[in-house]
């Protein structure tokens, strides 16, 4: 088990990416997928850049990861991501076998690990990971509030 002070230094690595795509104009959201205590896959939003919807933080560090390692069974690992995953990515991390989700701040919109839906609890699924929320949660909510702050000025 990875120690509770590393939980938050990857979570801090995903903050950082979540604000490089705040920067480039994109919703804030960072993530980072580790394995045996080294990053192997990193993302950051870019849906808005790449014109391609499914351009998801996750999505992205999921695809770095499964190349990292030439398999696109990601076990053993953890994903921290910034925002709590939406359906789609929800489902990428588990058809990865993504052995731990660690999420920042809740998504009361689009939130799919207990905010709107609990995918996680459909015991229908042939693959389960262990989710824990809300690690640095005002951090992230911090990063997105500001985001969306700023847009509305803008406009």
């Amino acid at each position: 088990m990875v120690k509770k002070n590393k939980d938050k230094d990857f979570m801090c690595e995903a903050l950082n990416l979540a604000q490089q795509a705040g920067e480039m104009g994109e919703v804030p959201v960072g993530a980072v997928v580790v394995k045996n205590n080294i990053i192997i896959g990193r993302g950051y939003n870019r849906p808005i850049t790449t014109s391609d919807p499914t351009s998801h933080a996750e999505i992205i560090a999921l695809r770095e990861a499964a190349l990292y390692l030439c398999n696109y069974r990601l076990l053993n690992c953890t994903m921290y991501v910034t925002l709590e995953p939406c359906i789609m990515c929800i489902g990428a991390i588990f058809h990865a076998r993504i052995a731990r989700l660690i999420y920042g701040s809740r998504d009361f919109k689009t939130g799919a690990c207990g905010s709107v839906v609990d995918i996680a609890a459909n015991k229908q699924l042939n693959h389960h990971t262990h989710i824990t929320g809300t690690l640095l949660e005002d951090k992230s909510s911090y990063l997105l509030k500001e985001f969306f702050i700023a847009k509305r000025r803008a406009n």
